[in-house]
């Protein structure tokens, strides 16, 4: 379905390439541009899609999706190139494949979940946001090391959180644990691909 909204995420999930290639080179400053853009690029397709009232499903699983996957490249890129510490990308990129099969096991056993972040998700979105922009920037380490820490903690209580609501929303009476046929109903607020 072809909307302004849907347009401009085609167009940051583009620019994933170009931000793979500058860190590459470690052209961090380049990067960096690039990662501000993609930003800009986020807000503005949710203000059209709320402006112009172009919200779609498709809209609603590809921004967070393209979302995720700016983030974890550059996650795994920053701690190949030695710019961050492993284990916080092993984290980042960890809780995105679990919060992402769990809405995959329960959209086939269960009603689909609703595709709405949580507040502590969108929290902890921006903290990651802002360290992978810390890190392009190059503050020195004595201030990056405990942005990291707080980062790694607030994705690991992130994750946690998703696991307990993924608990409450899965059917516990067997006899509900067949995979049910694709449906739009969406009826498990807080459970959603990765914001």
């Amino acid at each position: 379905m072809f909307t302004w909204p849907n347009l401009i995420t085609v167009i940051r999930l583009f620019l994933i390439p170009l931000i793979v290639i500058a860190l590459f080179s470690e052209k961090k400053t380049e990067a960096l541009v690039l990662f501000v853009l993609a930003g800009l690029s986020d807000a503005l397709d949710g203000f059209l899609a709320r402006r112009l009232e172009q919200k779609s499903l498709l809209g609603a699983v590809m921004d967070p999706l393209a979302d995720k996957f700016l983030l974890d490249t550059i996650y795994i890129l920053c701690a190949w190139k030695g710019f961050l510490p492993p284990y916080l990308a092993v984290l980042v990129v960890s809780r995105d494949v679990f919060i992402v099969s769990g809405f995959l096991v329960l959209y086939l056993f269960s009603t689909p979940p609703e595709i709405s972040p949580t507040r502590l998700s969108k929290t902890n979105t921006a903290l990651q946001v802002c360290t992978a922009a810390a890190v392009l920037a190059g503050l020195s380490s004595t201030l990056l090391r405990p942005l990291f820490y707080l980062t790694a903690a607030l994705t690991v209580a992130s994750g946690l959180h998703y696991l307990y609501l993924g608990f409450k929303s899965f059917p516990h009476k067997p006899g509900n644990l067949s995979p049910s046929p694709p449906s739009l109903k969406r009826s498990h607020p807080g459970v959603e691909p990765p914001p």
